[in-house]
């Protein structure tokens, strides 16, 4: 959530943060803004609503073009309501030190009241205002601004991301990170501070990763970071990164999100590449190798990557007889886990900055727990405080509504499950060359698929469009993908939907059947069919529509049936969900809904 891009260098800054800004989009914002340093003001241009209003008022205003740096924010709110006033940047009393911040600061009332009695005023209803009108006081008493920052922020409880521009030094920025992601960008003749690689992309692939804790300045030429609460210079290494611009792009389809369902093949065989040995039968993870086995698995992740998480409970407890518990990150790191030596926290995050789960990984390895991570961004928070990382490799996910990102994830349960099992000695050698042999064919099985599974999606959700609730149902490992087919369709139409195992339907949910109220389930060929056939009866017998996927020759009589390739046993998931994924997009397509940009969501969830 929130974005932030600051550029100084030899270009005209404003169009390049705007650009960089647009790159963010996918993060989820209600208002943006940018300032500049001119005629001896820092000019702040800021509104509430999409991007194009930004770019708009900064038309009308004329004459941006002429500062190379700059700095811009998008914001997703929190502190007070999504207007021009709460939008960022924001401005100290004397107009002559900008702030962009992301997170939250959790002591922000009492720092406002405490700045207040000092005779400080506010414009906005924000934490983050504070933040610069609190450095304003850093500065009179401290003069530099590093020293002003290691003041300021070492007051600051909570979270933050911020970037900083003073009218004392208008080509320099500076930055600090704790709890919230900040990357440098390094070009030639020109520097970069964002919230997210993909801002600054075009320009540069240099990057380096601020970590917990540090402060950079920079300006055209030159960059240092620092200890921000000693002020020591902390050596950095730049890394290279190796995807490009392409790979932001939506290539010829509608929306990202369809685009990135229609990725998922390819996400597949590069989730496997150097990690399946089909010949040899062999799953590799020299990550999880690294790690000792486990005598207890918890995983900690939130929203899609937790369902990700239900459905790797089942299929490690049932090849691997590892126990592992799910557990929603929020709840972890406040339920005093139980977790310690000879346990694995297994914490998944597509972004890797998911504050709550990292969190819930920080208290664990406090415990002495080894902490795995799993998450599709390199260099991101999660990926260096884990013990040990596998990265998805799904490349960036721009739609703010996971698809490709969670398949990637199921991709890496999946070995992960298998590689226990091996090392336990609980899988046969007969047993994992079929399962090697089904992985390596998967890939082609779902790109053959997907284009009849979008008609399907096409015509089945012209059918329901005027649906206001669906219920999900599924049972064993199907059960995560009703919880995560259900979520997809209220994150991007907006019609109520709820999952749910299917055998406890019988327990309240069958209420509220009748033909208005249509069910979606999953009845795939697994042991556990005939008890689904059966809980589908019941909802017949109440007049319910049912939309089914299913397998071909299985014995289910359902209003809509959805036929699925036949694969192994497991893989089923993976025909699962992109029919789930095609049915909420098609329908919040064919409603006029902002696919890729849902109302109030964003993609990456850096407070609590």
């Amino acid at each position: 959530m929130c974005g932030i891009i600051g550029y100084t260098g030899h270009r005209p800054a404003v169009p390049v943060c705007i650009e960089g800004l647009r790159r963010l989009e996918y993060r989820g914002y209600d208002s943006a803004g940018v300032t500049f340093a001119q005629q001896g003001r820092l000019e702040v241009i800021k509104e509430s609503g999409k991007l194009a209003e930004l770019e708009r008022a900064l038309e009308k205003a004329g004459n941006v073009y002429n500062a190379t740096t700059a700095l811009a924010h998008t914001r997703w709110a929190t502190h007070g309501v999504p207007n021009q006033a709460n939008a960022h940047p924001h401005l100290d009393g004397g107009e002559r030190v900008a702030l962009v911040h992301n997170g939250i600061i959790e002591n922000f009332q009492s720092l406002r009241q405490e700045l207040a009695d000092k005779g400080y005023t506010f414009r906005s209803d924000t934490d983050s205002e504070v933040l610069v009108q609190l450095l304003s006081e850093g500065l009179h008493h401290h003069g530099s601004m590093k020293e002003a920052l290691s003041w300021t922020l070492g007051r600051a409880e909570g979270a933050f991301a911020i970037v900083v521009l003073s009218l004392d030094r208008p080509g320099r920025l500076w930055g600090a990170r704790q709890h919230s992601p900040l990357v440098m960008g390094l070009g030639v003749g020109e520097n970069f501070l964002a919230s997210d690689i993909p801002a600054f992309l075009p320009y540069t692939r240099e990057v380096v990763f601020l970590e917990e804790g540090e402060l950079v300045e920079i300006d055209a030429s030159s960059w240092r970071v620092y200890d921000l609460e000693t002020l020591k210079v902390r050596d950095k290494e730049p890394q290279t990164i190796t995807w490009d611009v392409q790979a932001a792009q939506k290539g010829g389809y509608k929306h990202f999100m369809l685009k990135e369902i229609f990725e998922q093949p390819r996400v597949i065989r590069d989730c496997l590449t150097g990690r399946l040995d089909a010949a040899a039968g062999e799953v590799r993870l020299e990550e999880l190798d690294d790690l000792p086995d486990p005598e207890r698995i918890t995983v900690v992740a939130c929203g899609t990557s937790y369902y990700a998480g239900l459905w790797g409970k089942h299929i490690i407890e049932k090849l691997a007889r590892v126990p592992v518990d799910v557990t929603i990150a929020s709840e972890f790191r406040y339920s005093d886990p139980i977790v310690g030596p000879g346990d694995m926290v297994l914490a998944i995050s597509q972004s890797g900055e998911t504050a709550d789960t990292l969190a819930g990984m920080r208290l664990a390895r406090e415990r002495g727990a080894k902490v795995l991570g799993l998450c599709n961004v390199v260099g991101s928070s999660v990926a260096r405080e884990s013990d040990a990382v596998i990265y998805t490799q799904a490349g960036p996910e721009i739609s703010v509504a996971s698809t490709k990102a969670m398949c990637s994830q199921l991709t890496l349960l999946l070995c992960i499950a298998l590689r226990l099992a091996r090392r336990l000695g609980r899988f046969s050698d007969e047993d994992m060359e079929t399962a090697a042999k089904a992985l390596d064919e998967l890939p082609g099985t779902l790109d053959d698929a997907l284009p009849e599974m979008r008609e399907t999606a096409q015509k089945y959700s012209r059918l329901y469009s005027e649906a206001a609730n669906f219920l999900y149902l599924g049972r064993g490992w199907a059960y995560p993908m009703a919880l995560e087919g259900a979520l997809k369709l209220k994150e991007i139409s907006y019609i109520h939907a709820e999952g749910y195992a299917a055998g406890e339907m019988k327990h309240g949910p069958i209420a509220l059947i009748d033909p208005k109220f249509p069910t979606f389930a999953l009845a795939m060929a697994d042991e556990l069919f005939p008890k689904v056939k059966s809980n589908l009866i019941e909802v017949q017998a109440r007049g319910g529509k049912i939309i089914a996927l299913t397998n071909p020759g299985l014995d289910l009589e359902v209003d809509h049936p959805w036929p699925l390739p036949h694969v192994w046993g497991p893989l089923n998931v993976f025909m699962a969900l992109p029919a789930l994924q095609l049915f909420a997009y098609e329908l919040a397509d064919y409603l006029g809904k902002d696919v890729d940009q849902p109302r109030n969501l964003a993609k990456s969830v850096t407070v609590e």
